[in-house]
């Protein structure tokens, strides 16, 4: 599969599902990918021993970041244990409450659509809410490591 370039994304959610607290939690994570346009639905996966795992089957809302070239230490950050990956990270919060990076390329916000069990991992489905992009080249993971996407001539 390290032959399969894909994009970088960090997935969070904001709010602790069983009281309402905030609670951000995220991960880094290039298994994402579009599954319908009607409705708008997006797919990602999250390995069994995540930590991360019990926040985002808790939760009914989550933010997906698509990270943009110059964003490598946050993807970095977010794929390492740290006791909080949002410190001195800029973000804003949007309609589903979650965290939102700022300077990706695009942004999807969407609530939870379905989950299933596949092997070692559990797949999301995502429902997209709210999205938008601006401008720039993304990031990119291929071969064990980050790139930069270059047109061709």
């Amino acid at each position: 599969m390290s032959e399969f370039a894909t994009g970088v994304t960090i997935i969070a959610t904001g709010m602790d599902a069983r009281d309402g607290t905030p609670g951000y939690a995220g991960f880094t994570a290039n298994s994402f990918n579009s599954v319908s346009l009607a409705p708008p639905l997006v797919v990602w996966s999250l390995g069994h021993d995540a930590g991360t795992l019990a926040a985002f089957e808790r939760c009914e809302r989550y933010a997906i970041s698509v990270l943009a070239q110059d964003q490598v230490a946050i993807a970095r950050r977010f794929s390492r244990p740290h006791a909080d990956r949002f410190a001195g990270v800029p973000f804003t919060l949007g309609w589903a409450g979650a965290p939102l990076i700022e300077g990706a390329v695009a942004w999807f916000e969407c609530r939870h659509h379905s989950r299933q069990v596949a092997g070692d991992h559990v797949l999301f489905v995502g429902e997209v809410v709210r999205c938008r992009r601006r401008q720039g080249p993304g990031l990119v993971f291929h071969q064990g490591r980050f790139r930069a996407t270059a047109p061709l001539p």
